[in-house]
C-alpha cells in the first residue's frame, strides 16, 4: 500500500488526479504516489503568491523571522518522521537522514539572525540618500535530491526572511519530505507566502519561464544549470545556481597518511558520493602515495552497504535509476580503460541501485574518472611529485565549487588553498558549512551566492530613496 502527499497552494493542501510514484532506491519499489502540477494550478499559485507578496513584504522583518523559528521548531519537533521519509526516499542510511533534518533546523534559525542592511548618507546640499534592500515578488526555489531538505532550506530561508512569496519545487525522486514539510508549515504564513508544488520533467521548465516569478534558485548539475540560465533570460529573471563541482583535495607531503586517509574517505563517501562539495579528485604526494591508497582502500572494503534503514550501514544506494547508469558506466569505461582498481568495481546483483565504494589507482589525468563528475561512490588516488603541478592540475577544470588541503603545517595549507581555483576551501577539515558564511562556486559551478549576508541579499533588489 502505497500513502498520498498533498501539494501546498494559497493555504490549501491539494490531491490531484494526476501523480507521480516515488521509489525506493534500496528496493526499486513504489513507496507513494505525489501529485503532478499542472500549468493552470502553477499559474494559480503564482498568482496567490503575488496577492500575497505586499502583505508579506510589509510584515515587519521582525515577524517573517519569527515565522521561520517556528519552521525551525515545527521541523525538530517531527524530526524522526521526516528523517525516515528521507531514508526511504533518498536512500541515505537512517543516522545520516536525521542529521540532515538537525541540519534543515539550524539553518532556519541561523538565517533567521541575519540582517539585511541600510545605509545612509547626507550630502554636502542636505540631500538624504536612503539605500535599502527591498524583495523581489515571487521566488522558485529548485531542491535536488541528493539532500532534500537541507538544500530547500538554504533558499526557503533567505527567500521569505527577506519579505519574497515562495514556491518551493522539490526533484520529483524525492518529494516526500518536502511535501511533508509543506503541510507542517501550511498554518504557519499567511495563505500564498509558502508553496511547495510537485511535478514530473515539465514543471521546471514552465517555473523557470513563468513571467511571473521575479528569481530561481536552483541547485543541481551545471548542464540543467545551463537550461535553467536559457529559460529564465526572456525575462531577465534573477538566479542563483549552486551546480555541478569536481572538488579536488591535495594531501601534501607531510600529513599523515593513514589518519588523512581514514577521514578524507568519508569526505569522499559520504551519501554514496552523491555531495556536490564530495572529495572527487584527490592528489596524494608521492612520498605518502602508497601508504594513503593502502589505508583508502581498506576503509572502502570494509565499509557496510545496504538499504538505510539496517542498523550499521555507512553507504546507501544511488538515489535513482539514471544517476546508477551513469556510474556504472564511469566504472565500465575505468575496466575497459585498463585502469587498476583498489577497492569495488564490481555492481552487486539483485534489487536495489547499490555501488560499492570504489577507488581507482592513479589513472590518467586525461581520463574520464578523473575528467567527469561521477556523483557517486568512484574516487581516482592521483599522484603527484610537487605542489605546483598539484595545484595545476586540481585547477584545471571547469567547475570551482570547493576543494580541500590537509597538511600538518597550517599556514602551508593555507598558501596552497588560497592558489586554488574554488569558492570554499576546507584546511584539515570535511565540509564545514555555516548559515551566517556564504558560499558560492567559481567558473561552471555556479552562479551568485547562497548563505550568510551575501546570499540573503541576492534575494532582494537595491532601493536608494533621495530626499
Amino acid at each position: 500500500m502505497t500513502l498520498a502527499y498533498r501539494m501546498l497552494s494559497n493555504g490549501r493542501l491539494l490531491d490531484l488526479p494526476a501523480t507521480l510514484p516515488v521509489l525506493d532506491p534500496a528496493t526499486e519499489k513504489e513507496i507513494a504516489r505525489v501529485p503532478d502540477c499542472t500549468a493552470e494550478l502553477l499559474d494559480a499559485t503564482v498568482q496567490a503568491a503575488r496577492s500575497a507578496f505586499p502583505g508579506w513584504r510589509d510584515t515587519p522583518y521582525a515577524q517573517r523571522a519569527e515565522r521561520l523559528l517556528a519552521l525551525a521548531a515545527r521541523i525538530k519537533a517531527h524530526a524522526d518522521e521526516l528523517a525516515l521519509l528521507i531514508t526511504q526516499e533518498q536512500g541515505r542510511p537512517l543516522p545520516m537522514a536525521k542529521a540532515e533534518v538537525s541540519t534543515t533546523v539550524h539553518w532556519l534559525r541561523g538565517t533567521a539572525q541575519l540582517v539585511l542592511p541600510m545605509t545612509e548618507r547626507i550630502d554636502a546640499q542636505g540631500v538624504r540618500w536612503t539605500t535599502r534592500r527591498v524583495p523581489l515578488g515571487v521566488v522558485a526555489a529548485i531542491a535536488p535530491w541528493n539532500f532534500p531538505l537541507t538544500l530547500a532550506a538554504m533558499k526557503l530561508g533567505p527567500a521569505l526572511l527577506a519579505g519574497n512569496t515562495l514556491i518551493l519545487k522539490p526533484s520529483p525522486f524525492t518529494p516526500l519530505a518536502t511535501l511533508r514539510l509543506g503541510e507542517l508549515a501550511a498554518d504557519l504564513f499567511p495563505p500564498g507566502v509558502l508553496n511547495v508544488l510537485t511535478g514530473g520533467d515539465a514543471l521546471g521548465p514552465m517555473i523557470t519561464a513563468h513571467p511571473g516569478i521575479a528569481k530561481v534558485g536552483f541547485t543541481g548539475s551545471t548542464a540543467t544549470g545551463r537550461r535553467v540560465m536559457a529559460s529564465a533570460a526572456p525575462t531577465l529573471k534573477h538566479l542563483t545556481l549552486e551546480l555541478g563541482g569536481n572538488d579536488a583535495a591535495v594531501v601534501l607531503p607531510d600529513a599523515d597518511p593513514v589518519k588523512t586517509a581514514r577521514r578524507l574517505f568519508m569526505g569522499a563517501f559520504l551519501n554514496s558520493g552523491q555531495v556536490c562539495i564530495a572529495a572527487k579528485r584527490i592528489y596524494v604526494h608521492e612520498s605518502i602515495y602508497d601508504r594513503f591508497a593502502t589505508a583508502f582502500a581498506e576503509a572502502a572494503r570494509a565499509t557496510r552497504m545496504g538499504p538505510g534503514t539496517e542498523e550499521g550501514v555507512t553507504i546507501g544506494p544511488i538515489q535513482n535509476r539514471q544517476q546508477y547508469e551513469r556510474v556504472k558506466s564511469l566504472i565500465e569505461d575505468c575496466r575497459a580503460s585498463g585502469h587498476r582498481f583498489l577497492a569495488g568495481g564490481d555492481i552487486p546483483a539483485g534489487p536495489g541501485y547499490f555501488i560499492p565504494p570504489t577507488v581507482l589507482d592513479n589513472p590518467p589525468e586525461d581520463s574520464r574518472i578523473v575528467q567527469e563528475e561521477p556523483f557517486g561512490p568512484v574516487v581516482p588516488l592521483l599522484r603527484y611529485a610537487s605542489v605546483d603541478e598539484a595545484v595545476q592540475r586540481a585547477n584545471a577544470t571547469e567547475y570551482g565549487l570547493g576543494a580541500l588541503v590537509w597538511s600538518n603545517d597550517v599556514e602551508a595549507a593555507r598558501a596552497v588553498a588560497a592558489r586554488l581555483e574554488a569558492g570554499t576551501v576546507w584546511i584539515n577539515a570535511l565540509h564545514l558549512l555555516d548559515p551566517q558564511v556564504p558560499f558560492a562556486g567559481r567558473k561552471q559551478s555556479g552562479l551568485g551566492v547562497e548563505n550568510g549576508v551575501e546570499g540573503l541579499l541576492a534575494y532582494t533588489a537595491v532601493q536608494t530613496l533621495v530626499g
